[in-house]
């Protein structure tokens, strides 16, 4: 089986990549927590309309949603580093415009700054994808785990840089952190300049492309996969969104509703350093079952109360949540195609999950402004039982491919 593989599977040349994209996720990812903890609050703060605070929170994720399949297309054709660096340039614009919102009091352009970052946020989510281009099996899950380790450090360096320099520039509150989120896109130029990986060969006209969409999308493992990971990061986003309004809403402080999602993006990817061998070890199903799990777990902790302690554990919950949920889905659609079907698979995955994740967004400031004529309490609530029917829908579609899998041949 080994001397069939394509010439460029080779794990020491992917651990390589890997390190470079963990380092990717690690920094240049560090300015999506700072884009999450102060879009809805500066979105509040400049929007004449409260149920529209999470707007430019919402506004990354759509735009994010419509251009991963450009950028995966982009990079079908062109490259992975091609639409990483087109993802640095919409990130780096998209902060020093965010900041200049900020200054000059523009709402709309607070929302135009944060679609560009939209850019970033599409390009990053190939990462993942791009660990396991020179992966050999075996080392796939494991490639895709370590990658989402390195936002171990986005969960650190984020929240604190927005600590440090989000009241900078006095009196602009939250411009000085997006000014330092823009310069955070320069040092990732240096970072994928480093990644050795391989060109798309030349089609040949008349060439395989795989099997059209509508068939693979009728293959239950990636009907599954791509499900389970827009419920997954969808609730993630839901509530997240909502929880730095909540925090403060509560009457805690700005750095408190900073310090949780610094918890909970730890959440996120602490776990990484292990999901891939849980996945090896007792399958992917079942990490993603208990993903969906721990998630049902984050909201019954969240609607117990609105002390401190509930945020952090809510959140915390929720961070693990996405982890196996989301790396086991990514895992199960990575195995459930062909290589040449990788552009148009991946690429409708993450416009799906977006999009899932861009409604989310939106309806979090709607449920958290408009629910009880604004009561943060009442809001947060409402936040948490959104949650229920899609966790029912992505956990009856996993019992559905498990109850179903012996009649599927794997090549299907």
């Amino acid at each position: 089986m080994t001397d069939t593989l394509p010439s460029y599977i080779d794990d020491r040349r992917a651990r390589r990549n890997v390190w470079f994209l963990v380092a990717a996720q690690g920094i240049m990812g560090a300015q999506m927590p700072m884009a999450f903890v102060m879009g809805g609050l500066a979105g509040q703060m400049l929007a004449g309309n409260p149920i529209l605070a999470t707007l430019p929170i919402s506004m990354i994720v759509l735009v994010s949603a419509f251009t991963a399949p450009v950028i995966s297309g982009v990079m079908g054709k062109y490259g992975r580093k091609t639409g990483f660096m087109i993802g640095l340039l919409g990130g780096g614009v998209g902060a020093a415009l965010s900041a200049y919102a900020i200054v000059s009091g523009s709402f709309l352009l607070l929302c135009v700054g944060h679609a560009l970052t939209g850019v970033y946020m599409a390009a990053q989510g190939f990462y993942r994808f791009a660990a396991t281009d020179t992966a050999s099996d075996d080392f796939r899950p494991k490639a895709i785990s370590w990658v989402m380790a390195g936002g171990l450090a986005s969960a650190i360096v984020g929240p604190q840089l927005v600590i440090w320099f989000g009241d900078a520039i006095v009196p602009f509150q939250f411009a000085g952190g997006y000014a330092a989120a823009a310069l955070v896109n320069v040092v990732g130029v240096f970072i994928i300049l480093g990644l050795d990986l391989p060109r798309p060969p030349k089609r040949e006209k008349g060439a395989s492309t795989g099997r059209p969409l509508k068939r693979i999308l009728r293959t239950p493992a990636v009907l599954t996969a791509m499900i389970c990971a827009m419920v997954a990061y969808a609730l993630m986003n839901l509530m997240m969104t909502s929880a730095p309004l909540a925090v403060v809403g509560c009457g805690f402080t700005t750095d408190s509703a900073a310090r949780v999602v610094q918890f909970h993006v730890l959440a996120m990817f602490a776990p990484s350093f292990f999901t891939g061998h849980l996945i090896a070890r007792f399958g992917v199903e079942r990490i993603i079952a208990i993903g969906l799990t721990i998630l049902f777990g984050a909201g019954l902790v969240a609607l117990a109360g609105v002390d401190l302690m509930n945020f952090y554990l809510a959140l915390i919950l929720l961070g693990f949540g996405w982890n196996f949920g989301f790396i086991g889905a990514t895992a199960l659609l990575t195995a459930s195609h062909a290589p040449e079907e990788r552009s148009k698979v991946q690429g409708l995955n993450d416009f799906l999950v977006f999009g899932l994740v861009a409604v989310a967004s939106f309806s979090s400031g709607g449920l958290m402004n408009g629910v009880g004529a604004g009561d943060p309490v009442l809001g947060w609530t409402a936040v948490n039982y959104a949650m229920v029917p899609f966790l029912i829908l992505a956990g009856g579609t996993l019992l559905w491919f498990v109850l179903q899998k012996p009649k599927f041949a794997p090549a299907e």
